[in-house]
């Protein structure tokens, strides 16, 4: 998905061990960031040729960090408060003409439909699960934040299982 930004240097936002930062590494100049210390400790000792900061989304990146080709954000907008804030600051991250990958669990109407028929829906939906998931998106619903970002030309890709109960969605974006 990144190919067609045709990028040279990608931000890796909610980077947790580093692991996707280094497979991004054998490819693009990568810098990752975290709110988790350990994550980042880990994450420095398996892949010391790069960057890595302890930070959060709501932090102004770009600031101390500039802005780069592409940003990627693997399951971690579900976690956050304020993901209108996670939003501005991953497009002030982004160059123009870059551009952003996201995934996040996925949540249509058919799924949800049937986690409820199938007695799962309290489950899925636990609120016991500290640091778990407190925002449930649709299609819809990351359309409609990303775009109040400014970013444009939003493609989505549901992965795992059949697109009508996929475990998660994948959307690429770009900055004008």
């Amino acid at each position: 998905m990144l190919a067609g930004l045709n990028p040279r240097s990608v931000f890796d936002l909610g980077c947790g061990n580093g692991s996707t930062a280094a497979h991004l590494a054998a490819n693009y100049d990568v810098v990752g960031v975290d709110a988790s210390n350990s994550g980042i400790e880990h994450a420095r000792a398996a892949y010391p040729h790069i960057r890595f900061d302890v930070a959060t989304a709501y932090d102004e990146l770009a600031g101390t960090c500039g802005q780069l080709d592409a940003v990627v954000s693997l399951e971690v907008v579900e976690h956050l408060y304020d993901s209108r804030l996670y939003a501005k600051n991953m497009f002030d991250l982004v160059r123009p003409g870059g551009g952003g990958v996201i995934s996040t669990p996925y949540h249509g109407y058919f799924k949800n439909l049937a986690l409820a028929a199938s007695g799962k829906l309290d489950k899925h939906f636990t609120a016991l699960w500290d640091g778990g998931h407190i925002k449930f998106f649709s299609v819809e619903t990351l359309s409609q934040l990303l775009n109040e970002a400014g970013f444009v030309d939003l493609h989505f890709a549901r992965v795992g299982r059949i697109p009508a109960l996929a475990k998660s969605m994948i959307c690429c974006a770009r900055k004008p």
